[in-house]
């Protein structure tokens, strides 16, 4: 636990204040027993009123106390935990934006979800526990102990046997239960991207009639997290059968030595009473413990995320440079991602690219285009080679500065729920209403949104599921431009628009972004017409460059793909 210490920052009064005011409300608790001793071998025994009403005054007195304390030990403990725990996903979604994308593909999306709420959640609970019984079971235990010593010395010498075979059944159920705790975690994973793939391809589904085949897998992953479950916690319900056994025990014990005249009634009542506090402090440090096996199984997932280093690292440099003019120019040997076992991605990609100038790169599929403008805004890093923008290699860039000098629109159009207004302000929050609606005018948009009865304001469901995916490309190109970037990436980010749409965006960028770098992946030919320069790819290297009229005669790959796109007119 002490790496989790830095998380208790600002929490540290409560964590303190919470184990005191415990020990307050235990202390009230303990002390009750052995004034009702007293006042039964007392003040009952000799009929004295005045001793009776005393003790009683003071049971009183302590029980109040003891109420206030728990009170606040609660309040205190839940105000420390759930601040611990904020934290802590606090940190852990920051290391999680420094991630790069092969970080996020080895860690898995569903599995940080997971990681970030339940296993967190396991964590809290861990430390709200450690606040309350950690402190009172060992407190209570120590407590009775003693009182029940100084009470009866033969009664004391139970707790010498009872003891030990607890530990030992604490023991074996932690031994046995940790390994499947940590099976729970992953059942629980499994769960959360099945969930997560049938909400997300809802559409998917619907159109190819898999419901009934989702609903299976889903029963699947749902029955093994039920059994892996129920298996792990039949260990914690073992428990109370022993406790109850060995605790019915310890009270025949009592009772044969009290049968015996070996003690008093009143000491009876209280030796019964502590025996039962010590049996619930043993109860609740075996709970204490079974949470530390299940929380070690999070507490490993939840390691393993703090301490995964970024694959893209931000170098300590003094570079302030910015990107100003947009020159960019590629020479990589080799490229291959981390967890890909030395596969080659990209190799040999060697090619300059004036400022103002618009790229277009086609290509079979797979053939590494995304994967290759990724490389310039650092979502991957060179194996072998440099990407450098005006002159200065990428890596001397600080991301922030790299980033914001780079217009991005991903392969996948993603919107956030919101308004329209908001979306787009992702690109520039601090822009105006008409620089908003200026970049969705060259968006091609602006027409659509004036239609709508809220315009800028109607409302953006999650991941934007109330548009088609034409708007939706179109939303994700305004969200772009609104930065005023000296590089623009279109990713494959045309491929729903209609000719006329695209025609008219590519004109408006010609004449508005004339001082802008375009790379622009399509498998449109038509697309790469008007481009300056035209980059043909093939398993992962650069196989064809120039113009349309240069690559339709001289590269057979271009001819290939220009060939699949001519329309095949009907015989007469």
């Amino acid at each position: 636990m002490k790496q989790y210490l830095k998380y208790m920052n600002g929490n540290w009064k409560y964590a303190v204040l919470a184990p005191i005011l415990i020990m307050v409300d235990t202390a009230g608790m303990v002390i009750q027993p052995y004034f009702l001793q007293k006042i039964i071998d007392i003040g009952i025994a000799n009929n004295d009123m005045e001793y009776i009403i005393q003790t009683g005054l003071i049971m009183i007195v302590c029980a109040i106390i003891s109420l206030i304390g728990g009170f606040l030990a609660m309040y205190f403990s839940s105000k420390a935990a759930y601040g611990f725990a904020a934290n802590l996903r606090q940190a852990m979604l920051d290391k999680i934006q420094e991630f790069s994308f092969s970080n996020i593909n080895k860690l898995s999306t569903s599995s940080l979800v997971t990681r970030l709420t339940n296993d967190v959640e396991i964590i809290q609970q861990l430390v709200q526990m450690m606040l309350r019984m950690l402190i009172r079971a060992p407190f209570m235990l120590v407590s009775g102990i003693i009182l029940t010593i100084a009470m009866s010395p033969k009664v004391a010498m139970i707790f010498l046997i009872i003891t030990p075979l607890l530990a030992l059944t604490m023991g074996f159920l932690i031994k046995k239960g940790f390994p499947l705790f940590m099976k729970v975690q992953q059942k629980i994973d499994k769960v959360n991207s099945v969930i997560r793939e049938n909400l997300v391809g809802a559409r998917v589904v619907k159109s190819f009639v898999r419901e009934n085949f989702e609903e299976e897998r889903f029963g699947k992953a749902n029955q093994d997290l039920k059994d892996t479950t129920i298996k792990s916690f039949n260990l914690i319900i073992l428990l109370m059968p022993v406790v109850m056994l060995i605790m019915n025990a310890s009270v025949a014990a009592i009772l044969w030595i009290g049968g015996n005249g070996l003690i008093e009634v009143g000491q009876i009542s209280a030796c019964i009473t502590y025996i039962s506090m010590t049996l619930m402090s043993l109860i609740m440090l075996s709970m204490v413990f079974m949470n530390f096996s299940r929380a070690k199984a999070s507490s490993d997932r939840i390691i393993e995320v703090l301490i995964e280093e970024p694959d893209v690292k931000e170098e300590k440099t003094n570079c302030t440079k910015k990107i100003e003019k947009g020159f960019v120019e590629y020479n990589i040997k080799k490229f291959n991602f981390k967890d890909s076992e030395g596969e080659t991605i990209l190799n040999n990609i060697v090619f300059k690219v004036k400022p103002g100038e618009t790229v277009a790169i086609i290509g079979t599929t797979g053939t590494g285009k995304s994967t290759l403008l990724n490389l310039m805004p650092r979502f991957y890093d060179v194996t072998e080679g440099y990407v450098k923008i005006d002159g200065t290699n990428v890596m001397d860039y600080s991301l922030k500065d790299l980033r914001e000098g780079i217009g991005i629109v991903p392969q996948e159009n993603r919107l956030f729920s919101g308004t329209i207004e908001e979306n787009i302000r992702w690109g520039k929050p601090d822009a105006t209403i008409q620089e908003i609606i200026y970049a969705c005018k060259i968006a091609q948009i602006d027409e659509f949104i004036q239609g709508l009865p809220d315009k800028y304001n109607s409302r953006v469901e999650e991941r934007g599921t109330n548009f088609s995916g034409g708007q939706k490309q179109r939303l994700t190109i305004a969200r772009a431009l609104i930065k005023k970037p000296k590089i623009l990436i279109l990713d494959d980010s045309v491929s729903a628009l209609d000719s006329t749409t695209e025609t008219n965006l590519r004109k408006a960028l010609r004449e508005e972004f004339s001082n802008t770098t375009i790379f622009m992946v399509t498998q449109r030919i038509n697309s790469c017409k008007t481009a300056d320069k035209i980059l043909v790819m093939d398993d992962g290297t650069i196989v064809g460059e120039g113009t349309h009229e240069q690559l339709i005669k001289e590269n057979k790959i271009y001819q290939e793909i220009s060939e699949s796109q001519k329309e095949v007119m009907p015989e007469k």
